[in-house]
C-alpha cells in the first residue's frame, strides 16, 4: 500500500527513471521536467535521498502549510505513505538537517534557471500583460553571528496571470539598480508593460526593457530629481491651459472611497524633458489619488471623515493614454498585495530562520512557486493560507493543487 501508484489522471508528474527496476508511472508534467535538470551538487557516496525526492518533498510540503526545512521534514514523515506513490522514497525521508544542506549546495542560479523553464512552458499570451517589479527583504535570515545580512530578493511578477517569472539575489539590499537589468535579461518580456517603482527609475533599465521589445511605467522620485523637476513645471504648465479629460476610477468598500485620476503628456519629439537620456520616452504622466476614509458614524446623518490626496509622477514609454498608463501603475501594487503581504502572512516568509543564504534564496523561490499555484486555483473558497492548511490535510486537494505545477 506504500508503494501504491496513483492513477494518471490524479496527478500531472512525470516518472522519474531510476533504472530498470525502480520507476514510477506518471504522466508528464513541466515543472518537474524542468526541475529534474537541476544538476545533483552532492558527491554520489552522499545521495541516500535522490535529489528529486528532496525536492518533490519540498514542494508538496510547502503547499501543505510547511514553512520551513523541519516542518517540511515533519510533514514528509506523516505523509510517507502518499508521497510513496509519487516517487520511491527506499529509505524514508531526510532529516531537516539534510534539507538544510542540500538546498544549501544548490547553486540558486540553477534552481532560478529550471524554475524560469517551467514559467516560459506556463506563460499565456504576453501581450499588454504588466509585469511588476520591487525587491523584498527576508528579515529572519540575517545570521548575526556570521555578520552576514538579511537575504534581498528583487522578484518579477505576472500581475494578470498572478505568477512569479523571476527572482535574484540583491547584494545587502544595496545594489538593485545594478540587479534589475539583470533580472530583466533573464525573462521573457516581448509585449509586456514593465512597472518598477522609484529605484528602478534609471536610464540602463529603461533600456533594458526596451531592448526587450517590452513598454515601461517607472515612477519619478528624487533620486531623478532633475527630471522629476522638469516634469512637474511641464504639468504645472499645463495647469495654466487646462488638462485634457484624463481618466478616472474610484473604488468604494469597507467606509472607503479611492479616487484615481490620471493626466499624460505627449513628449516624444517636443523638448518639453531631457528625454534623449531615456530611450523610448513618449510620455509622462500625473496621478492623484485621493482617499476618503469614513469615520464611524453613531447617528444617521452626513459622513464625515478625513482626505487624503497623494500626487505620484510617471514616465513611459506607452503613448499618453491616461486609462492604460492608469491601469498599469494600479497593477503594480499586486506585488506588494499579491506576493509580498501573502508571504509574509500565509508563509510567515519573514520569521522564517533559515540562515544559509543559498538554502534561504532557493527555499524562497519554492515558496513564490506554491504562492502562485494557490492564488490561481479556484476549487477552494479561501485565502492562500487556508488554502496551504487544506492541502495538508486532505490529499486529493493536495494532488488537484499539484495539477497546476
Amino acid at each position: 500500500q506504500g508503494n501504491r501508484i496513483l492513477s494518471d489522471q490524479r496527478l500531472g508528474f512525470r516518472a522519474f527513471a531510476f533504472g530498470t527496476d525502480r520507476s514510477v508511472a506518471m504522466t508528464e508534467a513541466p515543472l518537474i521536467d524542468s526541475f529534474a535538470e537541476i544538476e545533483d551538487p552532492r558527491h554520489p557516496r552522499n545521495t541516500l535521498y535522490p535529489i528529486e525526492e528532496i525536492l518533490l518533498l519540498a514542494i508538496c510540503g510547502a503547499i501543505s502549510g510547511a514553512d520551513d526545512f523541519v516542518s517540511i521534514a515533519e510533514f514528509g514523515e506523516a505523509k510517507i505513505g502518499w508521497l510513496r506513490g509519487l516517487l520511491p522514497f527506499e529509505h524514508g525521508v531526510p532529516s531537516h538537517d539534510t534539507l538544510t544542506r542540500v538546498f544549501g549546495q544548490i547553486e540558486p542560479s540553477e534552481f532560478e534557471r529550471c524554475f524560469r523553464a517551467w514559467t516560459r512552458r506556463v506563460e499565456e499570451e504576453t501581450d499588454g500583460q504588466v509585469v511588476a517589479v520591487d525587491g523584498k527583504t527576508l528579515r529572519g535570515s540575517r545570521d548575526r553571528a556570521s555578520g552576514e545580512g538579511p537575504l534581498h530578493l528583487v522578484e518579477a511578477w505576472a500581475c494578470g496571470q498572478e505568477l512569479m517569472l523571476g527572482q535574484r539575489r540583491s547584494e545587502d539590499g544595496a545594489n538593485e539598480i545594478e540587479t534589475i537589468p539583470e533580472l530583466l535579461e533573464m525573462l521573457t518580456l516581448e509585449g509586456c508593460i514593465v512597472t518598477i517603482d522609484a529605484i528602478g527609475c534609471q536610464t540602463n533599465v529603461a533600456e533594458t526593457v526596451i531592448g526587450a521589445g517590452a513598454d515601461y511605467v517607472l515612477r519619478l522620485k528624487d533620486n531623478q530629481s532633475g527630471l522629476r523637476a522638469d516634469v512637474e513645471r511641464l504639468f504645472e504648465r499645463q495647469l495654466d491651459f487646462g488638462f485634457g479629460p484624463g481618466h478616472t476610477d474610484v473604488d468604494a468598500g469597507h467606509g472607503r472611497v479611492e479616487t484615481r485620476r490620471c493626466w499624460t503628456v505627449d513628449v516624444a519629439g517636443k523638448g518639453l524633458v531631457d528625454e534623449s537620456r531615456w530611450p523610448g520616452l513618449q510620455s509622462v504622466a500625473l496621478v492623484e489619488t485621493e482617499r476618503f476614509v469614513a469615520e464611524p458614524q453613531a447617528e444617521a446623518g452626513p459622513v464625515e471623515g478625513e482626505t487624503e490626496t497623494e500626487h505620484r509622477y510617471l514616465i513611459s514609454s506607452l503613448e499618453a493614454d491616461a486609462e492604460k498608463i492608469l491601469e498599469a501603475s494600479r497593477r503594480h501594487w499586486q506585488i506588494e498585495n499579491g506576493l509580498h503581504w501573502v508571504l509574509d502572512v500565509a508563509f510567515e516568509e519573514d520569521h522564517s530562520q533559515v540562515r544559509t543564504q543559498n538554502a534561504a534564496e532557493n527555499l524562497a523561490l519554492v515558496r513564490r512557486l506554491v504562492a502562485s499555484a494557490v492564488k490561481q486555483d479556484d476549487r477552494v473558497d479561501a485565502g492562500t493560507k487556508n488554502k496551504r492548511k487544506r492541502a495538508g490535510w486532505d490529499d486529493d486537494y493536495r494532488e488537484h493543487l499539484l495539477q497546476n505545477l
